[in-house]
């Protein structure tokens, strides 16, 4: 499965901080209904059964959506169910090495902090790259922000989609405009929200604007 530009308008990152009453699937199943692009399932608590358990069901909702469904980190468990791909940090499996796992259809994303490390990622195999974190974020408390300079340079020095990460919500999404990003990476932006299908209408509509010419 090859990820398009379109793919990664609005790329919803899980986090289950903010599951509370619901289910992390039915917060899930509501961003769906609210237009999200692209889901990673990033996990960093639960056992290992219980990740697959979940990653299978997950892949199964998403896609009777048509959406691409990866996994955080953990190359094993994405072959092991079948996801449409791995997204992979700085510190993780180099992404040459994971396409030798993953074979040539599975969608690798890379994190990337600096124009050398997108041109490495994309020269390694990368379909996407994760550049931030833009804004800064409750999620990642060491990540520094990064530039809206550097961001442009990073979009501007690949040929594959670059989507913006951290820290992003509503009233800030406008901001990247003009930075040559495909799309948007939210985590609290979508799943910390009351009516989580809601706040995705909304950010699937920001996020069309956002990467308009």
């Amino acid at each position: 499965m090859n990820c398009t530009k379109e793919d990664m308008l609005l790329y919803a990152v899980t986090d289950r901080a903010w599951t509370g009453e619901k289910t992390l699937m039915e917060q899930v199943k509501e961003a769906l209904d609210g237009g999200i692009t692209f889901l990673q399932l990033r996990e960093k608590e639960l056992g290992e059964e219980e990740f697959l358990r979940e990653a299978k069901d997950m892949k199964a909702l998403t896609a009777a959506y048509h959406v691409p469904f990866i996994i955080n980190d953990n190359v094993e468990l994405a072959l092991a169910i079948g996801a449409d791909g791995v997204h992979v940090g700085q510190e993780d499996m180099e992404a040459r090495k994971v396409r030798e796992k993953l074979g040539p259809d599975k969608i690798i994303g890379v994190s990337a902090h600096s124009v050398e490390e997108a041109i490495e990622a994309e020269k390694n195999g990368a379909d996407y790259l994760g550049a931030g974190a833009v804004f800064s974020t409750s999620t990642k408390g060491d990540a520094g922000a990064l530039s809206m300079e550097t961001l442009k340079a990073i979009c501007s020095s690949v040929s594959i989609p670059v989507v913006a990460i951290g820290g992003i919500k509503e009233e800030n999404i406008l901001s990247l405009k003009g930075t040559g990003v495909a799309g948007a990476a939210i985590v609290s932006g979508i799943f910390a929200q009351k009516n989580i299908r809601e706040a995705c209408v909304r950010l699937h509509s920001l996020a069309k604007e956002m990467v308009e010419e």
